[in-house]
């Protein structure tokens, strides 16, 4: 039977990650799912893993109706310990661990006067430690096998800011960094360590917790120079191009997703207005 490709995937060969095993950190919802039915589809085994389960069901039932290898793992990143045993119990079941992808998250809006400290752990245990925590146990096994490919995923405030998020941008520019470090230190042993900083998506997590009426919404959209918001397939082909075989030269690198945002939307002059020419002495 024909593999059957989910949007995301179309771009690469039907096989690119055949016989291989992932592992994806808040892999049943949002772009983690996306991210997770894109390798299925070109024939990874996909572990997906977040502390709710309950969210992986449709996953799961999908994967049994497309012939999909697929499991589902109880997982809290925040936990050093739970992501070594996980991660070890994985590589003993499957012989190995060809992909990491750290996509578990936290955020909210808050202004930074009025951010909690708990509030601020919550969210850098999440993305900062929970980053490392995985980062490094897969990294012990990959070590050893002398191939591998992490990607995390972080955002384009990592390295400009943005108001209302003080702990996701702190966290994600660690997140960055880390990513840098790990690239130059494990390059040498066949692993491959990428980022990939998405701008706005249509997520329900996005909308929730980012863009909750349709103002604002709105008026995000409008400082977008491409006019939208990336969908969610859009932003999981990347993802997987990264881990795939094409970017086989490329580590230590961020690749930007957000349709021009980042580069500044401001413009001197609106649609269709032209400057004049201005008058000086000769």
């Amino acid at each position: 039977m024909s593999p059957i490709l989910v949007p995301q995937s179309q771009w690469l060969p039907s096989k690119t990650f055949a016989g291989q095993v992932a592992l994806v950190t808040g892999g049943g919802t949002g772009l983690g799912l996306e991210i997770s039915r894109g390798l299925a589809a070109l024939g990874a085994h996909v572990a997906i893993a977040s502390r709710n389960q309950a969210h992986h069901q449709a996953f799961l039932e999908e994967a049994q109706a497309q012939g999909w290898s697929v499991e589902s793992l109880a997982l809290d990143v925040r936990e050093a310990s739970a992501c070594r045993d996980l991660i070890d119990g994985l590589v003993e079941r499957h012989g190995k661990l060809d992909h990491l992808v750290n996509n578990a998250a936290g955020n909210f809006v808050c202004p930074s006067h009025r951010l909690s400290a708990n509030a601020w752990r919550a969210v850098l245990s999440i993305v900062l430690d929970g980053t490392f925590y995985c980062s490094k146990h897969a990294g012990i096994h990959m070590l050893r096998q002398g191939f591998g490919t992490q990607l995390n995923i972080v955002a384009t405030y990592a390295w400009t800011g943005m108001p209302g998020v003080v702990h996701s941008a702190s966290a994600k520019a660690g997140v960055l960094t880390m990513t840098k470090t790990l690239a130059a230190e494990w390059a040498p042993y066949g692993i491959r360590v990428n980022a990939v900083a998405p701008g706005p998506f249509a997520s329900e997590g996005a909308k929730g917790n980012l863009w909750p009426d349709d103002e604002t919404e709105e008026r995000i959209r409008r400082n977008v120079p491409m006019g939208r918001f990336a969908t969610t397939q859009e932003v999981a082909a990347q993802c997987l191009w990264l881990m795939s075989p094409a970017c086989a030269y490329v580590t230590g690198d961020c690749l930007t997703i957000d349709g021009g945002l980042s580069l500044g939307a401001g413009r001197l002059f609106a649609d269709g207005q032209r400057p004049g020419k201005r008058d000086e002495p000769r």
